[in-house]
């Protein structure tokens, strides 16, 4: 007997760790609800999590077997499980954050103590970190070399689901609720989760939206997204199973054009890759800045700012299109993601870990590798980042991928019996002519080009010239 100990993998099918403990006997499958994981959780994804599970109960019980639920330290939760078991080794996926490394390392010394074998697998990631490096053999810090070994690398084809008889014969306890965990219930409207959820999603993309993909994700309105990434972060679907489905887009593919667009969305995978080896390596990132500087960079406390950059009251359209979305959805479309993390970074001038923060308590789909790096991408702070004098203009970025404001109309609704042009001049327009044309809609808190300015001798002032 063993036991497979779900974790980032909720789903059955390309799960390289439950293959890997089918191997040789039934297996045990167990979820454990970790107090020191949830104390970085947030309610939306609780919630995705909690319906996830469900799905992957569903899974396991259509074998004839369960999910075991569990709810303490792993490091006394796991061996515990294995003795009431009789197991005689447990699998799970590795893990690459700080929290998870640590954790990982107190439990195989728990199951070392009391005998059991352990094996953690690459699972969540097609290449760990440590296999795609430099010729010198360090982590890449540009993302540009490291996503072409990436593409060049073979991908591993996905696991089979394991059958009935792979599968210890178990029952397990009732799922907890969100309140049970310790959460309230998210305000957001929060996406069914799941492998089917999944699967439907991956199908719908690589049927239309993946051959646009190229030219059209930066277009908010036309949602030219997988939406796979909350799945991603919790592992209802498999990356070679999602890597197996673009390549079969590309194959079908009837022109070069068509097979770009699928190689670009692939990419968006080895970025996700590329952020957890820079995390792997620096676990520092999730509090410290990645790049330095000769002195602190300046940050503004302003509480004021931050509140309404939350509230999405800043008098920036696309920008408070941003963040009523992420209220609104647990989700926030890519290119308005960089879009409101710069305006808080360049326009407010306040810290990137206000905005992590923020995005952290409020996205389905949150990452530490992603997100940090996102965040540190836009402050200017990380690896590969957008230089610091590059300064995103919100008003320019909400007319160049939002033309006919259609996506800012969606979530301002202030706003909607205004025209383009009027919502893309907003900052310029007079005092008379913003109430004439949208009296509900707050004036901008800041002059983009003054804070432009400020923050550009903030950076410069960092580095040391002036």
């Amino acid at each position: 007997m063993r036991i497979h100990w779900h974790r980032r993998d909720l789903r059955t099918t390309d799960n390289a760790g439950l293959a890997a403990a089918t191997a040789d006997s039934p297996v045990v499958p167990v979820f454990v609800f970790d107090d020191a994981v949830l104390d970085h959780a947030a309610p939306p994804r609780v919630a995705f999590m909690l319906d996830a599970l469900d799905s992957l109960r569903a899974q396991y019980r259509d074998r004839g077997s369960d999910l075991v639920i569990a709810h303490g330290d792993p490091t006394a939760e796991i061996p515990r499980l294995a003795e009431a078991f009789g197991a005689d080794g447990v699998t799970w996926g590795e893990a690459y954050s700080g929290l998870g490394i640590e954790r990982d390392i107190a439990v195989r010394q728990a199951l070392d103590d009391v005998g059991v074998e352990r094996e953690a697998v690459t699972d969540s990631v097609h290449h760990r970190p440590g296999e795609i490096t430099t010729n010198d053999g360090d982590p890449y810090s540009v993302f540009t070399y490291f996503g072409r070994k990436w593409h060049d690398r073979e991908k591993e084809d996905p696991y089979d689901a394991p059958g009935p008889d792979e599968l210890a014969d178990v029952s397990g306890d009732p799922l907890p609720s969100v309140g049970d965990l310790g959460f309230e219930e998210p305000q957001a409207e929060i996406p069914p989760a799941g492998t089917e959820p999944a699967r439907e999603l991956l199908d719908a993309f690589c049927e239309d939206d993946i051959y646009r993909y190229e030219d059209r994700r930066d277009y908010p309105a036309d949602d030219c997204t997988s939406r796979l990434s909350a799945h991603l972060k919790f592992g209802t679907i498999g990356i070679r199973e999602v890597y197996e489905r673009t390549a079969s887009a590309a194959a079908a593919a009837d022109d070069e054009e068509r097979r770009e667009s699928v190689a670009e969305f692939q990419s968006q995978l080895a970025w996700r890759e590329f952020y957890t080896q820079v995390l792997f390596a620096n676990r520092s990132v999730v509090t410290d800045n990645y790049k330095t500087y000769e002195r602190p960079l300046q940050w503004r406390d302003d509480p004021e700012a931050l509140q309404a950059w939350k509230d999405g009251e800043t008098g920036y359209p696309i920008v408070d299109a941003g963040m009523r979305q992420l209220r609104q959805e647990a989700f926030v479309h890519n290119r308005v993601r960089m879009i409101v993390a710069s305006f808080l970074t360049k326009d407010l001038l306040i810290d990137w870990r206000a905005g992590y923060e923020w995005f952290k308590e409020r996205l389905v789909d949150h990452d530490t590798a992603n997100d940090n790096g996102g965040w540190q991408w836009a402050a200017s702070t990380g690896t590969d980042a957008q230089p610091y004098f590059r300064i995103f203009n919100p008003m320019t970025q909400g007319e160049r991928y939002d033309p006919d404001a259609e996506y800012i109309k969606t979530y301002v609704p202030e706003l909607r019996d205004a025209e383009p042009s009027v919502i893309h001049e907003w900052p310029d327009l007079s005092l008379t002519q913003r109430r004439n044309a949208a009296p509900e809609y707050p004036d901008p808190i800041v002059d983009h080009s003054e804070r432009r300015d400020q923050a550009l001798e903030m950076f410069e002032t960092a580095r040391g010239e002036s």
